[in-house]
């Protein structure tokens, strides 16, 4: 099962943020010739520490991902199309790792902190997955948990001001983490979900 979706510009926005050649791309090819990963040099630190609210209503920090590995997604519950896809793709990977899910932790935090409050997260999350934990906060806490996952997000330009229904831009990845709060791969939408799921047991399985 394979996706196709344009997401060039989300590479260059990832590199952009990292900086330096610190990522290795398989080439800016059509997407029909990806692999479907992102691998970084090692030298780059994706991840650290924030302080957000889960879907329940509970202050959490990073140390909720202690100990278990964990898919984290940023994006906004009332994103048209990438997102919700992203989700499904996540929740799809988890049907397939089988008994493995149960080491896997997949989580969506929000980038439209201020639409996207906690019961509007817990109600959205809970339609993709079970397990699935929504983070929200405040603007800053938003702003730090995405520059520590090197996550671009930006309110798209609108006509109308004060748009309620207004568009968010952001970079589209799945960050696989591993339950010491590091880096272990990129998903970037292209891979199909058994190949995901297969690169994912092969870490857990170490």
């Amino acid at each position: 099962m394979k996706r196709t979706r344009i997401f060039g510009i989300s590479v260059l926005v990832l590199a952009a943020l990292i900086g330096g050649g610190a990522v290795i791309v398989d080439g800016l090819r059509a997407p029909s010739q990806q692999a479907g990963g992102v691998k970084t040099s090692g030298t780059v630190s994706i991840g650290g520490p924030f302080t957000l609210t889960n879907d329940d209503g509970e202050q959490v920090t990073e140390a909720v991902l202690n100990d278990t590995w964990s898919l984290i997604y940023f994006g906004y519950t009332f994103c048209p199309d990438v997102c919700p896809t992203e989700l499904q793709d996540m929740a799809a990977v988890m049907d397939e790792l089988g008994a493995d899910a149960a080491k896997v932790t997949p989580v969506f935090i929000t980038v439209d902190p201020s639409r996207d409050d906690v019961a509007q997260m817990h109600a959205y999350v809970e339609a993709f997955h079970p397990r699935m934990i929504g983070l929200t906060g405040t603007e800053a806490e938003v702003t730090r948990a995405a520059k520590a996952y090197r996550v671009y997000y930006a309110k798209a330009p609108s006509d109308t001001p004060d748009d309620p229904y207004y568009l968010m831009d952001h970079s589209n990845f799945i960050y696989f983490m591993g339950p010491d709060g590091q880096n272990v791969d990129i998903f970037n939408g292209q891979m199909a979900i058994e190949e995901m799921a297969g690169r994912i047991q092969a870490a857990i399985k170490g």
